[in-house]
């Protein structure tokens, strides 16, 4: 058993971010399917980490919150030698954190408030919500398209943990707000993401789980046949 827990569910974009940085930095984890929907399980999650959210890494017994910590804590005390998601170049290092930031708050963050509006009885709905998470959502594809002219990754030369932040959020919000024709760089690197074996593998993982999926209608058909129970 590893000294490492993840607690998660494998439906949720954050809980991707991590697996797809475990995967990339070599690290066996124990995990830990978090259902928070049960009282019991949710009353000893709040216990470890007050604010209840997911994915939360415990190690040896050291609760450690949120993504991009979890990814930096990862990486500082238990990756494999030369694998690395945060640059050691302090310049480097910056411009991958400030893309895993603009992934989370302008990409992640607008995709669940679509989520949210659909997980509310009809009569509950927030259209006016549902429209500034779509015009966030449009202008931040067209800020991330032209940051990708003439790259492979979106910041530096290799897979980041901005990458890892890019794949479950893009992901899911590509299912409410498709790509315009005109971005023709992040299409392209939508692509490079999804055949990437760490996110490759991270949503096989999910494929039984996306049946649930409050936006399932707009996962493509290699994501997700309906037809298949």
């Amino acid at each position: 058993m590893s000294a490492l827990t993840l607690h998660y569910h494998p439906l949720s974009s954050c809980c991707h971010k991590v697996l797809i940085a475990v995967d990339v930095l070599g690290i066996e984890v124990d995990l830990r399917f978090l259902n928070l929907g049960d009282a019991a399980e949710r009353s000893a999650h709040l216990a470890l980490w007050p604010l209840g959210k997911m994915p939360l890494l415990v190690d040896q017994g050291r609760p450690v919150p949120e993504t991009s910590i979890i990814i930096e804590h990862l990486q500082r005390h238990h990756a494999r030698p030369g694998r690395t998601l945060i640059p050691h170049d302090p310049d480097q290092a910056l411009e991958v954190r400030l893309w895993d930031r603009l992934f989370d708050l302008y990409v992640m963050t607008p995709m669940q408030a679509f989520t949210a509006d659909l997980l509310r009885p009809e009569g509950e709905r927030d259209a006016h919500s549902v429209a500034r998470a779509r015009d966030t959502l449009t202008s931040a594809y067209a800020l991330i398209d032209r940051q990708l002219e003439g790259r492979t990754w979106v910041a530096g030369d290799g897979f980041s943990m901005a990458d890892c932040a890019a794949a479950p959020a893009l992901f899911y919000a590509v299912t409410y707000v498709p790509l315009a024709p005109q971005h023709t760089h992040l299409a392209a690197y939508f692509d490079r993401l999804m055949d990437h074996p760490p996110v490759a593998r991270t949503i096989d993982q999910a494929r039984p789980w996306f049946k649930f999926y409050p936006g399932r209608s707009g996962l493509a058909r290699r994501f997700h046949d309906p037809t298949i129970q």
